[in-house]
């Protein structure tokens, strides 16, 4: 536990990035779960809690494909159109229509001649021609989606046609707090956070209240607090937390992002993150996404796309370092280290974590670029 002085917030040590996720993943577990339409689940870009298995065979019996005449393909074995064989009961029947019994498979209607009640069949139809069997288009227990993915439009169609109504999904409450109001890069940070966290699947309360308020209320499953985390005389957000609740770090291996801080209250977890426009991107982008996979349970992670290198990245061996990435034809073009400015953030198609062990990439070098927000 990090304590701060009572003459303001120091920080002792940058703790490695990779150690405040496994801290993060230690203390948060996923969030209980709600049953909820699928087309509600969509609209909210829930994440899935459980599998969505089919309830049932689909279609329950053996039906036609295409319209035509229901036979029994043993005996058109010898048909051809100079000896046709007698239907001795021809059946017509159109797509979708359940084969009758005796029936494996539908001759298409150019394929049967007929002569009032009669008819005759000029080819032989092989056992299963113009049928989907039973189950065919699913089997009974097959899972459709899995727990931790989300839904796609697509599937809306697929659960209606198989009769699920209901399932079930997480969507934690995450508020979102600025440690000051009046200030328009807060509250350009807090629009582009809160729009984040709704795209992985929480709910967003914005709260104006103070600080020591929103974290004693009780009502919600996750706290972003956004500035107030530095060492400035202004800045008591880490101090707040510390004199509530439990401060497990302050101070990460991320530039931008080194006054980030994480903790606990009443076991719920609070990311306060810097109120520097750059920084506040590569923190929630780093542990804002890890923190709200780990309230979903969601599996669908970012993994990013390989993307080659226009020009070298030359970063300090150390601190993980969050680069913005413009296209450019071919390649990727890095945006700036350090402090990114706002041109920078507004060009980027995508962002490349650099480790800290490493000094950075030649030109060329193949990287992942991962989604820009």
């Amino acid at each position: 536990m990090v304590t701060q002085a009572e003459t303001g917030q120091r920080i002792a040590r940058l703790t490695p990035l990779a150690d405040v996720l496994a801290r993060i993943d230690a203390t948060v577990a996923p969030f209980k779960s709600y049953s909820i339409s699928p087309k509600d689940a969509l609209l909210r870009e829930a994440v899935l809690a459980a599998d969505i298995v089919a309830p049932q065979d689909r279609p329950g019996f053996a039906m036609a494909l295409v319209d035509g005449f229901a036979v029994d393909s043993a005996a058109t074995l010898d048909a051809s159109s100079y000896a046709p064989v007698p239907l001795a009961a021809p059946h017509r029947i159109g797509v979708g229509e359940k084969l009758p019994s005796g029936t494996d498979a539908v001759a298409s209607f150019d394929t049967v001649q007929t002569n009032g009640d009669a008819a005759e069949i000029l080819v032989p139809v092989a056992a299963g021609a113009g049928v989907l069997p039973a189950g065919a288009d699913m089997a009974a227990g097959t899972v459709l989606r899995r727990a931790g993915e989300y839904l796609r439009q697509s599937d809306i169609a697929v659960l209606e046609a198989v009769g699920i109504k209901t399932i079930h999904a997480r969507m934690p409450h995450v508020r979102v707090v600025q440690a000051r109001y009046g200030d328009d890069v807060l509250d350009a940070a807090v629009y582009v956070i809160s729009d984040w966290v709704k795209q992985l699947g929480g709910l967003v309360g914005l709260a104006h209240e103070e600080l020591e308020h929103v974290l004693k209320a009780g009502n919600t499953e996750a706290v972003i607090v956004i500035g107030g985390t530095g060492t400035g005389p202004q800045d008591n957000s880490v101090r707040t937390l510390a004199r509530v609740g439990r401060v497990e770090v302050h101070g990460v291996g991320l530039t931008p992002g080194e006054t980030t801080a994480f903790g606990l209250i009443d076991g719920r977890p609070v990311l306060l993150i810097p109120g520097r426009f750059d920084a506040a991107i590569a923190v929630f982008a780093t542990l804002g996404t890890h923190l709200l996979a780990r309230l979903t349970g969601a599996t669908e992670i970012d993994r990013g796309e390989a993307v080659t290198l226009s020009r070298k990245i030359t970063s300090t061996i150390g601190l993980a370092e969050f680069i913005p990435l413009r296209r450019d034809g071919d390649s990727v073009t890095p945006l700036g280290t350090g402090y990114l400015p706002m041109q920078a953030l507004a060009r980027a198609d995508g962002w490349l974590l650099v480790p800290p062990d490493s000094e950075g990439y030649p030109a060329g070098a193949s990287v992942r670029m991962r989604a820009w927000p």
